[in-house]
């Protein structure tokens, strides 16, 4: 994910170092139909930009990393991770939810927490072989 921000990052700055020649071009130029060209691009930019930051906290997304992640340290089979898949993706939407929800207090959430890693950690132990759950009991939880 770190690497992906990077990239984006350095796509940006790369549009942008473009971008301020071409305003120094146009500003010779006296355009003002280009300007304004330019300032409806930097506006799609924004939106692009803030389009791949909602989606990265989407449920499927993150829960999607984390079977990537999973399936090269554990070596997951495909059933094995469909099935951790839908766990994960459950698990994410329960505990947005369950933070989202302005009446909880953050005793509620804690306790309520442990009750959801409680149900992931058994879809998780049903899913994988002894071997491959001992290995995920060792991994750094994120």
């Amino acid at each position: 994910m770190s690497s992906l921000k990077n990239d984006i990052f350095g796509l940006i700055i790369e549009i942008l170092s473009i971008i301020v020649k071409f305003v120094i071009k146009l500003l010779d130029m006296k355009n003002i139909v280009s300007i304004v060209a330019l300032v409806v691009l930097f506006s799609l930019q924004n939106l692009s930009a803030q389009g791949l930051t909602q989606d990265q906290d989407r449920p499927e997304v993150v829960a999607k990393a984390k079977i990537i992640k999973l399936t090269n340290e554990l070596g997951l089979s495909g059933e094995q991770s469909r099935t951790l898949y839908r766990a994960f993706v459950i698990h994410e939407v329960d505990y947005k939810k369950l933070v989202e929800n302005k009446n909880n207090t953050e005793s509620i959430i804690t306790s309520e927490k442990k009750k959801l890693d409680a149900v992931l950690d058994g879809s998780v132990k049903k899913t994988l072989t002894k071997e491959q759950y001992s290995k995920w009991l060792s991994l750094p939880k994120e």
